[in-house]
């Protein structure tokens, strides 16, 4: 059973720093790419940022270019996101999701159940 659990998530002041993690199973981690998606309350979900573990080769929206970090541990079967300089509008249900590709192709993501992050002003 493939299954992808977030953790980390929670509230930090403007300007702060979190770091958001998903651990893998069930899947061979190295064939795989993981995202992070992001929904806020009465908004779609959106892709923030991906990394491929074939070949480390990563992809960061615009919005959280030069502020998010996305990292991965190939040991640990787990990714990161370092999130620093957080804005109010980060605040989200964060969520991630293995494809094959990053970034992803026409494909159904295995998804994990999310962790709240809220960006206080």
């Amino acid at each position: 059973e493939v299954q992808l659990v977030e953790s980390g998530g929670g509230l930090v002041q403007v300007g702060g720093s979190l770091r958001v993690s998903c651990a893998v199973s069930g899947l061979t981690f190295d064939d795989y790419a993981i995202g992070w998606y992001r929904q806020a309350p009465g908004k779609e979900r959106e892709g923030v940022s991906c990394i491929s573990n074939r070949d480390g080769s990563t992809y960061y929206r615009d919005f959280v270019k030069g502020r998010f970090t996305i990292s991965s541990d190939n040991a640990k079967n787990t990714v990161y996101l370092q999130m620093n300089s957080l804005k109010p509008e980060d605040t989200a249900v964060y969520y991630c999701a293995a494809t094959r590709t990053c970034p992803p192709g026409v494909e159904e993501p295995w998804w994990g159940q999310g962790t709240q992050v809220t960006v206080s002003s």
